[in-house]
């Protein structure tokens, strides 16, 4: 099993991180990268695999797959052991609003924050437009935490058992944070949550290489929030 993924690709480290939960071995090809130039140049794998160009790509038994979402869902039929969505079919779609709430609902805002690793840009006033956007969107931010707070008030996980839900809202809370979003202090059962799933092997070891990465790659941020 081969996984094209990146230092600072979210969906590609959620992969990571489902592997690691199922204990699958791969061999990881990491693309080029740079916070000034992005993902240039384009590997030519990845570029003969998905349509977008983009991280991950995961390639299995000569079987090729893009898009997180797919790959988790392929990665559940072909290794069901351990599981990493519900048995039933109400909470299985449930998990899978969930995912779609981490990917597409939370990080809508979060987005705004991703200029805060990047070098400043020399248009004078271009830095200071973004500042106010993040401003902007951090109260967004922190109102979809309080959504996830109540949802997990009182569970463990987004879904019943620990499943690709988790995986998913973590590596978006985690970029958020990471990017100096708003504090999970206000958040009791969100913060729980994310220092239960945090101490788990398979999250710490992403984790730990993905601030590692911004040591290396990004420009320092300081937040409310340790990632």
């Amino acid at each position: 099993m081969k996984l094209y993924s990146a230092p600072l690709s979210l969906f590609a480290r959620k992969i990571e991180v489902a592997l690691g939960e199922k204990g699958l071995p791969f061999e990881r090809v990491v693309v080029p990268f740079s916070q000034a130039e992005g993902y240039r140049p384009k590997h030519p794998d990845v570029l003969a695999a998905n349509p977008k160009g983009q991280v991950p790509v995961l390639i299995d038994n000569g079987l090729v797959l893009y898009d997180s979402t797919v790959i988790l869902e392929y990665l559940e039929d072909a290794y069901p052991s351990p599981p990493l969505y519900p048995a039933a079919p109400a909470l299985r779609a449930e998990c899978r609003l969930q995912e779609l709430y981490a990917d597409e609902i939370l990080l809508a805002p979060v987005r705004a924050l991703m200029h805060r690793t990047a070098p400043r840009s020399s248009e004078p006033d271009r830095h200071e437009r973004n500042e106010a956007d993040a401003k902007q969107a951090e109260p967004v931010i922190a109102e979809r935490y309080a959504n996830l707070d109540r949802r997990l008030t009182g569970r463990p996980h987004l879904c019943g058992a620990f499943s690709a839900a988790d995986i998913a809202m973590f590596m978006t809370v985690l970029y958020a944070l990471r990017l100096g979003g708003p504090s999970l202090a206000p958040h009791p059962a969100l913060a729980a949550w994310y220092g239960r799933l945090r101490a788990r092997p398979a999250f710490a070891s992403v984790r730990s290489e993905i601030l590692a990465a911004d040591r290396e790659l990004s420009v320092p941020v300081n937040g409310p929030g340790e990632p």
